[in-house]
């Protein structure tokens, strides 16, 4: 119950609605007694079975006391109006108790909604919180689908199975022990009994409750499963379609959707099996305590008359639905639990880029980005192997290669995307483990390879992360990256949403947007992963001269396959299989005749 105890913690900033809750709750109890006690006298009446009450009894907390009161209280009626005025007060009391009764429970669930919903709230926030923070190592290792099971479905179960159910968690128990103590002052000999067969209800669900709880972690990761393959599918229907594979994903998408299915029944059978068990065992519980009671009102010398015995199993019936409410309950929260245990995974999965307490604020890079013996490894495999480089403020430095050679990962390490496994990056000769991350990051702009846009306006998308952004800034960047012209040609210029990962705009056009954010961040150090890898010799022109225009005046690492691209580099350095195996200007390079040469040559004769 851990997990449970975890999730409460989430209501803590709720606690004054929590304790307005109670309280309501509370009182929601009180009134149900009262209409309860005020059952004896009527029966009393109507049997006129006692003597009228003409003396006050002591006033006390105990069911003696409040009866032997009402029953002064309606004798005095009685005696003084008769007995069918007696009676219409008694019904006009009772109705009213159960109105200030059903009105206290209406505001008990009014204040209980801030909980609820200012929790699984929170717990959103946190999530996605969370997952911006993670490294990019994280999502390596997992599904996207998987990860937006834990946001959305995980979350949402945790409010149905468990937030639903935190009244109940307050009130039920309150209420099964103000009900088991006004019993008991009405019998305690048959209270005790009550007692001692109870447990072995509680016991029968707690079994069933554990193999649900296991069952639904299950159903959780399969379901993430399907929505892996849902956005898998969705993302790669152009090849899905071109190789012919539409009936192989939707076979792989049924199979898995039959598992689901099956286990989803077995699950809801379970869960379902709570309330009929529930209501059995507790109608077996009634019936016996009829036997029982029934043997007492009737015995030589019984010890609960008839009226009080009624009232009795009047009072004890109603401690049927919350015991019920609490079995079914509990059921849920062994549900919700089992997504709450995924969904504190990511919660607590390990930051690995972490801030140092004392991290110094960087705002300016003055004069040099230096790579000092860097090595670096994914898990066990090693990628950089002692690199060490040297950039000078507004150089331009290449880096060239073989794919998988470990260019990407330079680049990745400079703003801290992963962390150094050996050695250190610094600027101004500080290690950047050093500086504030958000710091760090302030002085970078990147251009990758793959144009990360979003499904906004253009101008939302030049202005990302920027909120001061003004239209001016913004068609200026754009200029800048050669994207006015397009830019304004479109339905709704500046404002025209470019649809999902800017799919409304061609490959040029989207790299150009990609530019144009860079230029309005103004950083003092740019990162060019393969920026025109992908393009038509047209759009790469354009590129080209906005990079140009960017670059000036700035410090760029640029990392390109098309050697072209970057002869007019201040130094390009080829990495093969995690090495520096060569660096210089272009034309030493050539000179040289090595790696860079051939690469060269390959791609002049191609």
């Amino acid at each position: 119950m851990k997990k449970f105890y975890r999730l409460l913690r989430y209501v803590k900033p709720y606690w004054g609605y929590a304790l307005l809750n109670v309280l309501f709750n509370l009182l929601t109890i009180v009134f149900s007694l009262f209409s309860f006690a005020l059952l004896v006298p009527f029966l009393n009446l109507l049997f006129g079975t006692d003597a009228l009450v003409t003396q006050r009894p002591p006033m006390g907390l105990n069911a003696e006391a409040l009866l032997g009161n009402l029953n002064y209280l309606i004798s005095s009626i009685i005696v003084e109006q008769g007995k069918l005025q007696a009676l219409a007060f008694i019904c006009l009391v009772i109705i009213t108790a159960f109105f200030l009764r059903n009105l206290a429970r209406f505001f008990s669930s009014f204040y209980m909604a801030n909980i609820r919903i200012g929790s699984v709230k929170d717990i959103r926030n946190a999530l996605f919180s969370k997952m911006l923070i993670l490294p990019l190592s994280f999502y390596n290792k997992q599904k996207k689908g998987d990860i937006i099971a834990r946001l959305t479905t995980d979350v949402q179960e945790v409010e149905y199975s468990i937030m639903n159910y935190l009244e109940m968690l307050v009130r039920d128990p309150v209420t099964i022990i103000a009900y088991f103590v006004f019993m008991l002052s009405m019998s305690p000999k048959l209270t005790l009994f009550v007692i001692l067969i109870l447990p072995l209800t509680g016991f029968v669900i707690g079994q069933i409750g554990k193999s649900l709880r296991r069952s639904s972690r299950i159903g959780q990761a399969r379901f993430a499963g399907m929505l892996s393959t849902i956005e898998e599918a969705i993302s790669g229907l152009r090849i899905i379609k071109a190789f012919n594979a539409i009936r192989y994903s939707d076979n792989k998408y049924q199979d898995q959707n039959s598992q689901y299915s099956r286990l989803m029944i077995s699950i809801y059978r379970r869960r379902d099996l709570s309330s009929p068990l529930s209501e059995f065992l507790s109608s077996l519980v009634i019936i016996v305590v009829l036997w029982f009671g029934g043997r007492l009102v009737l015995s030589d010398s019984p010890t609960i008359n008839a009226a009080d015995f009624i009232t009795y199993i009047i009072v004890f019936s109603q401690i049927i639905p919350p015991a019920k409410t609490f079995a079914q309950g509990f059921y849920s929260i062994q549900k919700g639990i089992a997504s709450a245990e995924r969904i504190f995974e990511i919660l607590d999965a390990e930051e690995v880029i972490e801030e140092k307490p004392n991290a110094i604020p960087i705002s300016d890079f003055r004069h040099s980005i230096a790579y000092r013996d860097v090595t670096f490894k994914y898990e066990k495999e090693e990628v950089l192997k002692h690199i060490n480089l040297n950039i000078e403020k507004g150089k331009l430095v290449a880096l060239v290669g073989e794919s998988g050679g470990g260019k990407s990962t330079m680049a990745d390490l400079l703003p801290r995307f992963y962390d150094v496994v050996g050695g250190g990056i610094f600027i101004d000769d500080i290690d950047i483990r050093d500086y504030r991350i958000d710091g760090l990051r302030s002085l970078m702009g990147i251009v990758t390879q793959e144009s990360i846009l979003f499904n906004d306006t253009v101008f939302n998308n030049i202005a990302f992360g920027d909120t001061g952004a003004t239209m001016e800034q913004v068609i200026e960047a754009a200029k800048v990256a050669n994207a006015h012209e397009f830019i304004v040609q479109l339905e709704n210029g500046y404002e025209t949403t470019i649809g999902d990962r800017g799919s409304k705009l061609s490959g040029g056009q989207r790299q150009r947007l990609s530019i144009a954010r860079a230029v309005l961040k103004n950083p003092p150090i740019l990162i060019l992963d393969e920026a025109t890898s992908s393009l038509d010799t047209e759009s790469e022109r354009l590129v080209q001269d906005a990079l140009a225009k960017v670059m000036t005046s700035r410090t760029s690492l640029v990392i390109a396959h098309r050697l072209s691209t970057i002869q007019h580099a201040d130094e390009i350095v080829v990495i093969v299989k995690g090495e520096i195996v060569e660096r210089g200007k272009h034309e030493n390079l050539l000179l040289q005749g090595g790696v860079y040469k051939k690469l060269f040559d390959l791609q002049s004769f191609a």
